[in-house]
């Protein structure tokens, strides 16, 4: 099954060109690169024919009239700013219909591929559907909005999401701004939980009070007891005044528990007596004090077997968990990956800016979508400051390129069945690892669906004529099965019988 684009782009922006080219691939379509204007106009001058051309506004008045002359308008599709309103209307009074803002999303490349598909009558090359995939398709979630949100939070910190989970989190976040339950919010290191509850705090009736924030793992029980509920005067040796702990300096505002999931049992049997009745006593004091206080938990402990194993208390749990808020780890919303490097580089100090070349190359931006980040946005926000102290992208590509290499060697040991695919040195390396990475993440979804090659298409978030096409692509088959119907690429998947 052959894709059903060639997509030519002329994309200055490499954040931008990343997303487009991954958009793209992922669907199964082959992407020509151009890197401005003037080259992409010189390919179809020498008679290369694109079902699809994305082409980026540099808000110096291009001259689209040259393209609609080689290149049909429905076939064209501009990128420019929401500022550029000059560029916009050139291109709708040239007919051309495709016009996306920045910033680009997946979602919003996907849909003009549909759009293109549907009018030229390739959609007809769906494979036709069994009544119950159509009846999958009807239950089926809704798209993701083709957007991207940013929310300044004060300070050094943001909130930002682009990927279909990071939207719902903002959506939920929204939902909660009339409520005033507790909120455990779960996830890796590094992967934002801090910001999260910034936001639930920013979006809260509680906005105009104090947002406070205590590293539980960070003290011993006894001074984290003094930390939290504060202590009298002559209470233990060196508490010469009276001092207020962080719930009453958080009085009417929200306090964040942070890595709750170390606290010790005797901590967790106050900090639950505090959430039922708002009430606590001082260090030394004998009289209890109370307050309204909205709380917030945040770990990274796996809670299923911290309770489990009785290491947190499980009416503590059930009273934090009112509402629980899951981040997903970096890995798993590549998306919006360019976004937060070209943030970060702009939030940079301008003396680590001077006479610096902060624009990551498109290289080093794929390099970066292909890592896997396991110190999520701690370990991306480290590397593009040391990148940019070190002034050598070129470094930063070969660093990438090396953590890339080394993950994937340790996915082939430990999987005997793994994809081996041949790597001509460092030249092809990125080509290399982008085909191990990819048949891998396919190979895994199909066998975790069980070779539902819908219900993985789905899980994927890709067509499934994409699915198809990078099955056949990667000769991909089930590691423990011979038998011909569960070979992908065999006739029965190209005419789209029920998987």
């Amino acid at each position: 099954m052959k894709p059903l684009f060639l997509a030519l782009t002329a994309l200055r922006s490499p954040a931008i060109q990343s997303i487009v080219k991954q958009s793209l691939n992922e669907a199964g379509h082959r992407v020509v690169e151009s890197p401005v204007f003037e080259s992409a106009y010189a390919l179809l001058t020498n008679g290369l024919s694109p079902d699809l051309l994305i082409v980026e506004s540099s808000g110096k008045g291009e001259d689209w009239q040259k393209l609609t002359d080689l290149i049909a308008p429905d076939r064209i599709c501009v990128i420019a700013g929401p500022e550029e309103a000059t560029a916009r209307k050139a291109a709708a009074d040239l007919g051309i219909r495709h016009v996306l803002a920045t910033p680009v999303s997946r979602e919003a490349v996907h849909g003009v591929v549909e759009q293109m598909a549907s009018a030229s009558g390739l959609s007809g090359l769906n494979p036709p559907q069994s009544n119950d995939a159509k009846v999958a398709e009807v239950h089926a979630k809704p798209p993701a909005p083709s957007r991207l949100v940013l929310e300044e939070l004060g300070g050094e910190q943001f909130f930002l999401a682009a990927s279909p989970a990071m939207l719902n989190i903002y959506r939920q976040v929204k939902l909660l701004a009339d409520s005033d339950v507790p909120v455990l919010i779960l996830g890796e290191s590094g992967t934002g939980k801090e910001v999260i509850a910034h936001l639930i705090h920013q979006y809260s009736q509680r906005a105009r009070h104090k947002f406070l924030k205590v590293n539980c793992a960070a003290l011993p029980s006894d001074l984290l007891e003094s930390e939290l509920f504060g202590h009298q005067k002559g209470a233990f040796t060196g508490a010469i005044k009276d001092r207020a702990g962080k719930f009453e300096q958080a009085d009417g505002g929200t306090l964040l528990l942070d890595e709750i999931g170390e606290m010790s049992a005797q901590m967790q049997a106050k900090i639950l007596h505090v959430l039922q009745d708002g009430q606590f006593t001082r260090l030394g004091a004998q009289e209890s004090s109370k307050v309204d206080v909205r709380v917030l938990g945040a770990t990274n402990v796996h809670m299923e077997s911290a309770l489990r194993e009785k290491a947190f208390r499980e009416d503590l749990y059930y009273r934090l968990s009112v509402f629980t808020i899951s981040i997903p780890p970096l890995r798993e919303r590549r998306e919006e990956i360019p976004y937060l490097i070209e943030e970060t580089i702009r939030r940079a100090p301008a003396e680590m800016k001077y006479e610096c070349d902060c624009s990551f190359s498109t290289r080093l931006m794929d390099a970066a979508m292909l890592y896997d980040w396991r110190g999520n946005l701690r370990e991306l926000r480290n590397f593009v400051t040391r990148t940019m102290i070190m002034r050598d992208p070129d470094a930063g590509v070969r660093e990438l390129e090396a953590k890339i290499g080394v993950s994937v060697d340790m996915v082939q040991r430990t999987n005997g069945d793994a994809i081996s695919l041949p790597c001509s040195g460092m030249r092809s390396i990125m080509r290399d690892v982008k085909d191990r990475t990819e048949a891998q993440l396919i190979l895994d979804a199909l066998e975790a669906s069980n070779w539902n090659r819908r219900h993985a298409a789905q899980y994927l978030d890709i067509s499934y004529r994409g699915l198809l096409y990078k099955i056949q692509q990667h000769r991909l088959k089930p590691r423990h099965s011979h038998d011909s119907r569960d070979i992908p690429g065999a006739s029965h998947s190209l005419r789209g019988n029920t998987p």
